[in-house]
């Protein structure tokens, strides 16, 4: 089976086609860039030090060990939690022209409008693989705001085939994780009352 690749710089075509639910690769540059550099760029009005334009970012709060002859190594690279960037996200889209957003866990109707507005898609990374994630980044090229702390600098990576990445909100407004509560909690009201009449205790 082949496999979905998208490289960056990512185009609006390349992601016309993805619908949630599809699983993705990605080649080319990933950012970490998580909740301070967003606090930066959109409530203190900073300029990013990365052009994110048709680029990719990952919440993440990387391991990193630096090497004698001063370059960086990724040591463990997994996602942190999307949701606590859904404040900022939409703003996030349209002021870096970001068009992927990686990340562990959904996003709500803010990111949704935003990746429909700005033709841009979130994909959450599975939990629990960050070495593994870490043998995917060929090198770290740069390291920006580094005055933030490892976890919060932006790390500027060179990855191939970096996955893989299950899309959870497409261009069009479709959000994998609200589909799936809306189908969970259709399924939870009858079987909640099957218990209950079996078990006097719950309510």
């Amino acid at each position: 089976m082949s496999r979905k690749i998208l490289s960056t710089p990512i185009r609006d075509e390349d992601l016309e086609g993805l619908n949630v639910g599809d699983v993705v690769y990605l080649t080319g540059h990933l950012v970490t860039c998580r909740d301070v550099a967003h606090r930066r760029l959109i409530e203190q009005g900073r300029e990013l030090p990365v052009d994110l334009r048709g680029g990719a970012i990952f919440h993440a709060g990387p391991i990193v060990r630096e090497k004698d002859d001063g370059h960086f190594e990724m040591v463990s690279i997994g996602p942190t939690t999307s949701m606590r960037m859904e404040k900022f996200e939409r703003q996030f889209i349209n002021r870096t022209g970001v068009k992927l957003i990686v990340g562990k866990g959904g996003m709500g109707p803010e990111t949704t409008a935003g990746c429909q507005e700005g033709k841009a898609v979130h994909a959450i990374f599975p939990g629990g693989c960050a070495v593994l994630a870490a043998t995917l980044v060929e090198e770290i090229e740069r390291a920006e705001w580094q005055d933030l702390g490892m976890p919060e600098t932006l790390w500027v990576n060179r990855v191939r085939e970096f996955g893989p990445l299950i899309i959870s909100i497409d261009t069009k407004g479709n959000n994998l994780i609200e589909q799936n509560k809306a189908v969970f909690n259709e399924k939870k009201l009858p079987a909640i009352e099957r218990i209950k009449s079996q078990v006097r205790f719950i309510k």
